[in-house]
């Protein structure tokens, strides 16, 4: 059926960018908004906007009943949820579609799947694709150390629940990991209500690769190339781009082809990303997680495809029958993203909430700015403080490192701290520069650098 009125379960950049592909595609929007976004500037371009409740997440954006009864009362008759809060919550998808919402996004049974990290493990053996050497749930402290021998350290803990870097702790020794396994369980319970953890072999220089993938459903996936999302502080990314550039064609068309392998036997819908990590030593790739959703960086996959993916979204959802064919879809160029984030990185990240006085983004041929912000509109204390996401795109890495520069340099923020320092810092660096990054490189050379070319302590 196609889609009439869509209600929007999100905020911000995503939400920005969620009403206008539906309405270039004649749906109309309904904004679900906070009482801290009542004025936003997605409230102001939605065709509707109503406050589900006060400005703490768990009072609006996380009250999924709240959500369906607005989508309800409004005459929507789908529901899209963006990134974050209830886009991966499999009993929200379920509640959606049992009130007879379209969720713009994988099944339920889908979300539940892929959601638990062991389940989709499972998943990926059963479709050959590579996996790092790792162990199915460990219930003890003493089970980890003996599943340890087994593996060799250095190893990794990791939560069965959800992924974020929570629950996530790098073991060298036995004493590391009898002194960490403990508190990173109750990391996982707090952050996902679930303990379980899991063993995988730490990779000490490893890449982060990742596949852009929609299916319709019915067992037909498409991919949208790969990302690379190395240049991550803490398991959180900073800089994505696309294509992977260390990637040669041929391991290039193995990685795309395993995650459609991996996803196919489950006829996936809609969108998703399959992670994988990327062993740049021995060339060899290893399956990670999949993400049942639309993502962060995903610009960078649309820059380099010429496709809009929250337009395929709603087609997927409306059942229309895709024309689009793997061989039509030609990737060209390099495209990369910079998260510009509402912090302190002299402050130890410390997050800057606030009035910005002064908002001048950078525009012109290969820069694309998402964003729901502008001089004089408030920063809010109360959710994720990325605040922009700045894409370039030029004729290859070199050019769009290039063109990464200048747009930084033109980039002015006033009235809050931001992240643009450092990711200047960052634009120039020759480990960057000449793409010799891996996930740990932040923490052990980029941010010591910074620090100390700041005079920070």
């Amino acid at each position: 059926m196609p889609i009439k009125r869509l209600l929007i379960a999100n905020r911000g950049e995503i939400a920005v960018r969620i009403v206008r592909a539906a309405k270039a595609k004649g749906i109309e929007t309904v904004l679900a908004v906070s009482a801290a976004d009542r004025d936003s500037m997605a409230a102001t371009e939605a065709d509707r906007a109503v406050v589900i409740g006060p400005a703490a997440a768990r009072d609006s954006y996380l009250n999924g009943d709240m959500l369906i009864h607005a989508a309800l009362s409004t005459g929507c008759d789908a529901v899209h949820p963006g990134y974050g809060f209830l886009s991966e919550r499999a009993a929200f998808a379920e509640k959606c579609e049992n009130a007879g919402l379209n969720f713009v996004g994988p099944k339920a049974e889908t979300i539940r799947l892929v959601g638990d990290k062991l389940a989709a493990r499972a998943l990926a053996r059963s479709a050959g694709v590579p996996m790092v050497s790792g162990s199915e749930k460990v219930d003890t402290v003493d089970d980890a150390l003996r599943i340890a021998d087994g593996i060799g350290f250095p190893v990794i803990t990791k939560a069965s629940a959800g992924g974020g870097g929570r629950g996530m702790v790098v073991a060298r020794s036995p004493e590391e990991l009898r002194s960490s396994f403990d508190a990173a369980s109750h990391e996982a319970k707090e952050a996902f209500g679930d303990g379980t953890l899991y063993l995988e072999r730490f990779v000490e220089r490893a890449r982060h690769v990742e596949v852009q993938v929609v299916g319709d459903g019915k067992g037909n996936i498409v991919h949208f190339a790969e990302r690379d999302c190395s240049l991550q502080r803490r398991y959180q990314k900073m800089v994505e781009e696309a294509p992977a550039a260390i990637l040669s064609p041929a391991l290039r068309n193995r990685v795309s082809q395993a995650a459609i392998d991996l996803l196919s036997p489950i006829s996936y819908r809609n969108a998703g990303t399959v992670e994988f990590l990327y062993d740049e030593e021995t060339e060899q790739f290893f399956f990670m997680e999949v993400n049942a959703r639309i993502q962060v960086e995903h610009p960078v996959s649309e820059q380099i495809c010429g496709i809009d993916l929250i337009q395929r979204q709603l087609d997927v959802a409306c059942g229309e029958a895709s024309e689009l064919a793997q061989d039509d879809i030609i990737p060209a160029g390099h495209s990369i993203e910079v998260r510009i984030i509402a912090e302190n990185p002299l402050d130890n990240f410390r997050p800057s909430p606030g009035r910005i006085t002064n908002w001048s983004a950078p525009s012109g041929t290969g820069i694309r700015v998402d964003t729901a912000m502008a001089s004089g509109v408030m920063v809010p204390p109360y959710y994720d403080s990325m605040i922009a996401k700045l894409i370039v795109t030029g004729r290859d890495r070199d050019d769009a490192v290039a063109r990464l520069r200048d747009a930084l340099d033109s980039f002015v923020i006033e009235g809050i701290a931001t992240n643009i320092d450092l990711l200047r810092f960052i634009s120039r660096h020759p480990d960057f520069i000449e793409n010799r990054i891996d996930t740990r490189w932040a923490e052990r050379v980029l941010l010591p650098e910074f620090l100390s070319d700041k005079g920070a302590p």
